[in-house]
């Protein structure tokens, strides 16, 4: 049976990350996927633009399925020339702020955040894997 990201574990990765952009007067899109890639939760702060929603989506799926963060994606493509299409799969992106949630070595799902810069996307997305894994046992 494979383990995966719940409602409780999405909503703790999102009230951390939620809370700190309040903290920081930010606004951007929280994803949050299970360990197929699929949306387990998501929230749209008020003046987040809306074309970061789908992108928050994607960057969740793409870390989930992949096992990997987003961004590790659109690295190895740059470095080869090559184009994401060759994955087959729209919903993949080589943005960073997609972060694989890791419990006792298997990925479980991933958190991302969208509408930042993406060094602020992925240290928040961070603080997010942090939240959804305390309490977790491998």
């Amino acid at each position: 049976m494979q383990m995966n990201l719940g409602h409780d574990e999405a909503m703790a990765a999102i009230d951390a990350i939620h809370g700190e952009l309040v903290r920081r007067r930010l606004a951007a899109v929280i994803a949050v996927a299970d360990a197929d890639g699929e949306l387990v939760g998501l929230l749209r702060l008020d003046t987040a633009p809306a074309s970061s929603i789908a992108v928050a989506c994607n960057k969740a799926c793409t870390a989930a399925r992949l096992r990997r963060p987003s961004r590790v994606l659109g690295d190895s493509l740059r470095a080869r020339d090559a184009d994401i299409g060759w994955y087959g799969d729209p919903r993949f992106t080589g943005w960073s702020g997609g972060v694989p949630v890791i419990v006792g070595g298997t990925v479980v799902g991933a958190v991302a955040v969208s509408g930042l810069s993406e060094d602020e996307d992925v240290e928040l997305a961070s603080l997010g894997v942090a939240a959804a894994t305390a309490g977790a046992t491998p």
